[in-house]
């Protein structure tokens, strides 16, 4: 999460694809480049303050995903996607260049993810701890 620099040179988003059987979100960019992202892998690098907090530090680790669905994606603006998963998650805009970054970085943020896994003792397939509200408490 701490790799993710606003980039000017990410090239436009030209489609999207809803893969629902493989639970994962093909996309294809106009340099010709297309990636498939899985909607655990979106689900818990969500952009959203629930998962990112407010600050550094604050992230709230993202785990019993493996088996996450997106239901709708919302268009917003012309610059991103506002997906609804099936845990009624729907508070994280995926800019198009956020979704490039996590494309084109997929490999390095799964080791990361796996990293922070280990390191909170946990499994990315235990259930989330209830009434987690995000690092600052509140409800989002």
């Amino acid at each position: 999460m701490s790799l993710y620099k606003s980039q000017t040179n990410t090239p436009q988003l030209t489609d999207i694809t809803l893969h629902a059987q493989s639970r994962q979100l093909e996309l294809v960019f106009g340099n010709g480049e297309s990636f498939l992202l899985p909607l655990e892998f979106m689900r818990v690098y969500s952009p959203s303050a629930e998962v990112q907090g407010h600050g550094p530090g604050q992230e709230v680790l993202q785990t019993g995903k493996r088996d996450i669905q997106i239901f709708e994606i919302e268009s917003v603006g012309n610059y991103g996607i506002k997906p609804v998963f099936s845990d009624g998650h729907d508070s994280g805009i995926f800019s198009f260049t956020y979704l490039y970054f996590l494309a084109s970085q997929q490999d390095k943020l799964w080791a990361e993810y796996e990293k922070r896994l280990q390191q909170a003792g946990v499994s990315r397939d235990d259930p989330m701890p209830l009434n987690t509200h995000g690092a600052c408490g509140h409800q989002h």
